[in-house]
């Protein structure tokens, strides 16, 4: 295996395809790396700014060069001492006709040698919730057009495939029906679904790689790469949405053999611990959290809640938040995996011989989805461990607390850990697949757009009611991640973080300067603003201000305005995706835009303690993170310092030849040094001990192995930059 020293991820498309990926590698190999981290290479839908909208797995995207371009780039980073990791998506591809094991199964229904490759109910025929009007208003409108000759329907902006045979007599009504889909109006999704889908997502369709005709057909390119030498190392995306994530990593760890390093996009809450798999470890969420944590400031934090609630008249906790939010996303975005879910635990209690009343099943599992206190469990067709069933015993308990029938949770606990035959199993998988999406929608999409008393933890991977952490339970965390997972990636951003390292660094800086934090607040509050938004939303601008300020850039106004306006939908408070309200959107961005202007006409001294407290900070976390167990990956542009808040401001295509400030010149410095340190011990770093002292603000940090040695010292609270020392 290729020495793993630090990973450099790199974001395909928008510009990026892997001739230019060519033209980067002098920069990138020149920071020192080991890894070239890609985001997704094969093919995806058209216009795809991002790549998980893959829409054919047995393919390099030809937008990207293809697989010829794609071999040039692997040699080159080859001949450059770079090892390529890939990135792949094996829960979901795009539902569309540009997916070509999808158009087939379109075409031909269950008889498709595709349809088993999508987790679809083709009983119900594929409902596609795609249409701009009523089918109906439409068929009546005339705006359905059969075309004859290439067995095709087609209206504004789309077309579907007709089965063979279907399109001879009768009406448009009639031979949409007899198709292998149907039709509605995209509002309806909400309503009832026949597929399952990435989240909330209904264009990415759930595959079915539980089964090893799939897995094969989904893993083939992959790992021919592999084999190959033409990738050295994998990424999984969202391994928790896959039926049996430990069957598909056993699969795959079998087809790689043991030398192939293989990470997963796993999101771990609180102390949870990460499944036994046969994996290097996650992409590294947690080991951001633990040193996000690290650097808070537990006094400064209460300050911040205190004002926080002081000004907006914010009332509970972030549990609480969490809850509502929840019952929400059930309700809306997730209220078709509800009605599925109440479907499948009907027919699974009726084949143990039992039933519940609609009402009472779909209230009992409403408030199981709310009360689950992790993404997901991992029962399997072997039964369920131990913590599998103290999970469900928490889970049971919160929801009778909450007023749910306990008989019925009980009979729904019993199904999930004994099911009685393929239909109870079935229900087992799915439940375990909508917890996950339950808990992304409700609280990274929704909660921390909510629970905002300080920003800095309301991240992926990350509880904005998590405690500040010290130096003996950092030392804990280290210890076991170097007893479990020394390879296990940590990373400070990434295409999915809500705010860059930098950024989030001065929002860390915030919680040891209240006072400032208070200063810069009373002068945005009385900020002249023809319609300034409500005390909530401008608490939020405010700190979303602080993050991202850069005096030099112009494009701060139009970034920030484009945040806020998502940031506004995700909340679902003052306007939403579906119904925005577009004054309320408008408001917010006029006052951001104030608030810049003032700024910039006269930068508060309250600004720039923070900005240079966070400066300090961010420096001592990216040290942390190279000198902890584990391997550091840095996220294009990062090593230069990036403000960028959440995507698409963090997917900005990587430009070595843009001007670097006093700043990202430090922080570049400290990054070569950093990786040629993991160069030069390799073993130390790979599988020395780690220790952690204390002493007040100053935390020190040793890794030893034989007679080397690595002390890196940081003080918490910014007041300087950290000081490595190598004996």
């Amino acid at each position: 295996m290729r020495p793993l020293v630090a990973s450099y991820r790199l974001q395909l498309r928008q510009g990026v395809d892997f001739d230019r990926a060519v033209e980067l590698l002098p920069y990138i190999a020149g920071l020192g790396v080991s890894h070239l981290y890609l985001s997704p290479i094969f093919t995806a839908e058209s216009g795809s700014t991002h790549g998980y909208d893959v829409a054919n797995p047995a393919e390099i995207d030809p937008v990207l060069g293809g697989r010829a371009g794609y071999e040039r780039l692997a040699a080159a980073a080859k001949a450059r001492g770079l090892g390529i990791i890939l990135d792949l998506v094996p829960n979901h591809t795009v539902l569309s006709v540009e997916n070509p094991w999808l158009l087939d199964a379109l075409t031909h229904g269950a008889d498709s040698p595709y349809a088993r490759h999508f987790d679809v109910d083709w009983e119900s025929r594929l409902i596609l919730p795609i249409l701009p009007e009523p089918r109906d208003e439409m068929i009546a409108a005339g705006a359905f057009e059969i075309d004859r000759e290439t067995q095709r329907v087609r209206w504004e902006g789309g077309w579907l495939p007709l089965a063979p045979g279907t399109a001879g007599e009768g009406d448009v009504a009639e031979i949409l029906d007899r198709q292998h889909w149907q039709l509605r109006h995209w509002v309806r999704e909400r309503r009832r679904l026949s597929h399952r889908r990435f989240f909330n997502i209904t264009s990415l369709i759930g595959m079915r790689v539980e089964d090893r005709a799939v897995f094969d057909a989904m893993m083939a390119l992959p790992l021919e790469l592999v084999r190959a030498g033409l990738a050295d190392g994998l990424r999984i995306d969202h391994v928790d949405g896959l039926a049996d994530p430990a069957g598909y990593l056993g699969w795959l760890r079998d087809e790689v053999g043991p030398e192939v390093p293989v990470w997963v996009e796993k999101i771990l809450t609180g102390d949870e611990e990460m499944p036994d798999w046969p994996v290097e470890g996650t992409t590294g969420y947690e080991a951001n959290d633990r040193i996000t944590r690290l650097l808070l400031d537990e006094a400064g934090m209460d300050r911040l809640d205190a004002m926080w609630r002081g000004v907006t008249g914010a009332r509970g906790d972030y549990e609480a938040a969490c809850r509502a939010a929840r019952h929400q996303i059930l309700s809306g975005d997730l209220a078709a995996e509800l009605r599925e879910m109440q479907r499948r635990a009907g027919a699974a209690l009726e084949e143990a011989g039992q039933t519940l009343p609609d009402e009472t099943l779909r209230e009992a599992l409403r408030e199981m989805l709310v009360a689950f206190p992790r993404y997901r469990s991992y029962i399997a067709a072997d039964g369920p461990s131990a913590e599998d069933r103290a999970l469900l015993d928490q889970t049971v308990a919160i929801a009778t607390d909450a007023g749910a029938d306990k008989a019925a949770l009980d009979m729904l606990r019993e199904i999930l850990l004994s099911p009685r035959g393929q239909i109870g199993a079935a229900f087992v998988v799915r439940f375990q697949q909508v917890s996950g999406a339950v808990v992304a929608k409700a609280q990274e999409d929704t909660a921390f757009y909510r629970h905002t008393r300080c920003l800095a933890e309301a991240e992926v991977g990350s509880e904005p009611d998590a405690a500040p952490l010290a130096g003996p339970a950092f030392e804990a965390w280290c210890k076991t991640r170097l007893a479990r997972w020394p390879s296990a990636m940590s990373l400070g951003s990434s295409h999915d973080t809500k705010r860059a390292e930098d950024a989030r660094a001065r929002l860390v800086a915030m919680t040891h300067l209240p006072a400032e934090v208070a200063e810069l607040w009373v002068q945005a509050h009385t900020l002249e603003a023809p319609e300034p938004p409500d005390e909530a939303t401008r608490w939020y601008i405010l700190q979303s201000a602080i993050a991202l300020w850069e005096p030099d850039r112009d494009d701060l106004e139009a970034r920030l305005a484009a945040h806020l306006e998502k940031a506004l939908r995700e909340a679902k408070e003052l306007t939403d995706w579906h119904e925005p309200d577009e004054e309320a959107e408008s408001r917010a961005a006029d006052f951001a835009g104030a608030l810049l202007g003032a700024w910039r006409e006269a930068p508060p001294a309250a600004l720039e303690a923070l900005v240079a407290r966070g400066e300090a900070l961010s420096l001592s976390q990216l040290a942390l993170r190279f000198v902890i167990p584990g391997l550091p990956d840095i996220y294009q542009g990062s090593e230069t310092g990036t403000f960028a808040l959440t995507d698409p401001d963090n997917r900005a295509p990587l430009d070595p030849d843009a001007p670097v400030s006093a700043f990202g010149a430090r922080k570049l410095a400290l990054v070569k040094e950093l990786v040629d340190l993991r160069r030069a011990l390799p073993e130390l770093f790979a599988a020395g001990s780690c220790s952690v002292t204390e002493d007040g603000e100053r935390i020190t940090l040793t890794r030893a192995q034989g007679g080397a040695q690595v002390a890196l010292t940081v003080l918490t609270d910014g007041t300087a930059a950290p000081e490595l020392t190598r004996s």
